[in-house]
């Protein structure tokens, strides 16, 4: 059978993965699939070489106790791929691991494709001269991207944000209702503290102080927290003492319920900065954007960002329509004022819904769904052929 190698490193790609799969399935059903993923990739038949939270990274000092470790899982997935000599290699997002892991498969012949393109626009720019040496096609989630690329160099598709089809808005609020026994006067707030254990130690003690001020002025506020499998134990810890008994939700069907009671109670969100943003703009969830690094880390991105925003939402739309308080602004108090703007005044929360449906129109592939405009490429890439223009690529 032909042999697809698939890389995740934390649980968005470990969905992206399982969606890609699924699509080049329904396609090739001769397919074999190999690699490093979580459960949502394990429930496709594909079993992970290691465990994908040992990738489940991030930052620039925070990595740096876990080189030698990494070094070692580096050495083992090449291993693996030499003996394995898969037909492809699809290296999704963790760009750290995925372009460590490119150089050295490159002698290999294997074609490399890298799904969700480095945001060279954003940070680092530098980084494009390493991409092109390394990954043979790189797969853009937003429209802009594929001409820096190709201009660049690189061929590169559009081939739409995952956040399209992750059935974000398609959750059911009363089933959630009833399984966490939430009274009609209680009054839901997500919160969405991120899916690595960095992000977790560092928001959560964050989240849980604005929290206790928000409880003050918003009577039957409830925290509903939506957290990745990964990081669920750390993260039961983390709210022991919030206010409201928190709810956790943490499989997939649980956070999409989760985000239909939110959103049908009139109630926000509490995210952390990156995809979660857009998730809540798919499920019509008015929130905040707050994030916190280690300050060295902090130090370093002021001087190499590129861009006036965090939030993907904000980016596409070219202004702020999310609230954002990033690392010395990123305060309980300012966090409680925020959230209480968007549950008391429903004018605040209304524009933002509005605005999220004029940025969603931007993400859409032309013609397939983002799953399946990968997998066409994907598939091109197997063939040694450019791929399709249905699927948003542009020929090599």
């Amino acid at each position: 059978m032909t042999l697809v190698y698939i890389v995740a490193g934390e649980a968005s790609g470990d969905a992206l993965g399982a969606r890609l799969v699924a699509a080049l399935r329904a396609r090739r059903p001769d397919l074999a699939f190999a690699g490093i993923g979580g459960e949502r990739l394990a429930e496709q038949g594909m079993p992970s070489l290691f465990p994908m939270r040992e990738l489940a990274l991030m930052g620039l000092v925070e990595v740096l106790p876990k080189i030698r470790g990494l070094a070692r899982r580096l050495a083992q997935t090449v291993q693996d791929i030499e003996a394995r000599r898969p037909a492809v290699l699809v290296t999704i997002d963790s760009p750290g691991f995925a372009m460590r892991l490119a150089e050295r498969v490159k002698p290999l012949g294997i074609p490399v494709v890298h799904y969700v393109a480095p945001q060279i626009w954003a940070w680092r720019p530098g980084r494009i001269e390493k991409i092109r040496a390394r990954v043979d096609r790189v797969l853009c989630l937003l429209p802009f991207e594929p001409v820096i690329f190709d201009q660049a160099g690189i061929p590169a598709s559009f081939v739409g944000h995952p956040v399209l089809e992750s059935g974000a808005d398609a959750g059911d609020a009363a089933r959630f209702r009833a399984t966490h026994g939430v009274a009609e006067g209680d009054r839901l707030l997500l919160v969405m503290p991120g899916s690595r254990r960095v992000e977790t130690r560092r928001l959560l003690p964050l989240f849980g102080a604005a929290l206790n001020l928000l409880a003050d002025r918003v009577p039957g506020l409830r925290p509903v927290v939506a957290v990745s499998p990964v990081v669920e134990e750390a993260v039961r810890a983390g709210v022991v003492g919030w206010p409201g008994r928190p709810i956790l939700a943490a499989s997939l069907a649980a956070k999409h319920d989760a985000f239909a009671a939110v959103a049908q109670s009139g109630g926000a969100g509490l995210i952390k900065s990156g995809t979660s943003s857009l998730e809540m703009a798919v499920a019509g969830v008015p929130h905040v954007v707050a994030y916190k690094v280690n300050p060295v880390t902090a130090w370093i991105v002021e001087r190499l960002a590129r861009v006036p925003f965090a939030s993907l939402v904000n980016l596409l739309a070219e202004r702020e329509i999310v609230p954002e308080y990033l690392q010395r602004f990123a305060t309980p108090e300012a966090l409680a004022e925020g959230l209480h703007r968007l549950l008391a005044e429903p004018p605040a929360a209304e524009a933002q819904r509005d605005a999220f449906r004029g940025v969603l129109d931007l993400l859409h592939p032309p013609g397939l769904a983002p799953s399946e405009a990968a997998a066409e490429v994907v598939l091109a890439a197997l063939a040694r052929d450019p791929p399709d223009a249905a699927s948003g690529g542009t020929p090599s």
